[in-house]
């Protein structure tokens, strides 16, 4: 098969590591991809969320599956546009894709089906969204409405936080979008990821990020600072409740609405009181979440996502080992706020790449022969291992093998579970 993935983040390469190793992939093209990606890929150029470039890319190329990584791609259609000249697809329609695009699509889904989530409200004046603040109290949860890269969401200790970040939003910094405001849920957070091929669903693996900048889970929140998986916190009992509460519902309620959700349904889950409740949908593996699931599924990746884009999920089972994967992101200094670009990073090529140690490129460049940081999360480095202590051992060793004066991370990833 010759195979298309859209994107060219550190969930691209994990995506392209995976399906590469798997035979029935002839030739894999990544767009735009990036420095690590062009190791086991060819690297194009093109706009990826302009429907008309990748279509006619994908005609002139004989591309006979196409993966979409990024969310942006999704919300702007592309899917839909190869879908409708015949091309095989893994992601959801436009439509579909607005349990990302639209915090607002997401929160009405939800009570329409009676999914357990957060309370909520949304805003499309400032005055209005801080009279609420001030009403409701802190904490507070504020969030942009639109995509905004996994930065768009504020947990307000405070009333006068929650009133800045509200002014952000409205001053356009994440776009022209609204507010919506939620009800802080407490608990342990994790991630639960599920194949849907618009009727039937398979649950592929779960996952716990760590989303604040700062060791301990303190500072900004950032698109993710590292990840592990499996997620002990989400036992047997808790993934039963949510696939029969949360993700079930969500498909059969899509499906009723004309908009059958095809792909992975990413669900940000809050665990308390020994139950689950949703935080949000994402429409796309997240990343670093999809560096810990590839490695640990390995060239079984493509076939499910054929299955899910084919409608073959009914028939379809993952084969899981007994392991643990954890990955460790290095980001440019300042990230995630302003940040340097163009610094050289040493060492890549001492570190071994295998099923069970892997260094995936997210932000960066060559140039001159040399790898350089082109963005904010640069690297994740992986390691898979029979017990989280030696997937932990294995990552940590890859980060301290990098000569990378001009980046950063945490040394704490993992902390909950080990």
């Amino acid at each position: 098969m010759n195979i298309l993935i859209l994107g060219g983040g550190g969930r691209e390469h994990a995506l392209a590591w995976a399906i590469r190793q798997n035979p029935k992939c002839d030739r894999l093209i990544v767009a735009p991809g990036n420095a690590g990606i062009a190791g086991v890929a060819e690297c194009a150029r093109i706009d990826i969320n302009s429907r008309a470039d990748v279509l006619e890319f994908a005609q002139d190329n004989a591309i006979d599956f196409v993966v979409v990584g990024p969310e942006a791609p999704l919300a702007a259609g592309v899917s839909d546009a190869l879908r409708a000249a015949g091309f095989l697809v893994f992601g959801p329609s436009q439509a579909a894709a607005q349990l990302e695009a639209s915090k607002t699509f997401t929160k009405q889904v939800c009570d329409a089906c009676a999914a357990p989530t957060a309370g909520w409200a949304r805003f499309t004046e400032a005055a209005a969204a801080r009279d609420h603040v001030s009403a409701q109290g802190a904490p507070i949860v504020v969030k942009a409405d639109g995509l905004a890269a996994g930065k768009g969401v504020t947990v307000a200790e405070t009333v006068a936080q929650a009133h800045e970040a509200i002014e952000a939003i409205f001053e356009g910094e994440f776009g022209d979008t609204s507010v919506v405001i939620e009800e802080f849920m407490a608990g342990e957070e994790a991630s639960f990821f599920v194949l849907s091929d618009g009727t039937d669903c398979l649950p592929i693996g779960t996952a716990q990020d760590h989303k604040r900048v700062g060791e301990g889970d303190t500072g900004p929140n950032t698109g993710g600072m590292g990840a592990y998986s499996p997620a002990p916190v989400l036992t047997p009992a808790l993934q039963d409740q949510v696939m029969a509460q949360i993700i079930r519902p969500t498909i059969a309620e899509m499906a009723a609405r004309g908009t059958p959700f095809q792909g992975v349904l990413y669900a940000g889950l809050m665990i308390a009181d020994g139950k689950a409740r949703l935080v949000e949908y994402n429409v796309r593996f997240g990343d670093p979440e999809c560096q810990v699931l590839m490695m640990r599924l390995g060239a079984q990746a493509l076939d499910l996502l054929l299955a899910c884009a084919e409608g073959r999920l009914a028939e379809t089972a993952v084969s899981w080992a007994d392991d643990h994967a954890l990955t460790v992101v290095m980001a440019a200094k300042g990230y995630p706020g302003d940040y340097e670009k163009g610094s050289i990073i040493n060492g890549l090529d001492a570190i071994p790449e295998t099923s069970f140690e892997m260094v995936f490129h997210a932000g960066t460049t060559e140039r001159d022969g040399a790898i350089t940081a082109s963005g904010g999360r640069v690297l994740a480095c992986t390691g898979r291992g029979a017990t989280l202590a030696e997937a932990h051992e294995r990552a940590y060793r890859a980060v301290d093998a990098i000569d990378w004066p001009g980046g950063f991370c945490r040394r704490d990833i993992g902390w909950r579970a080990l």
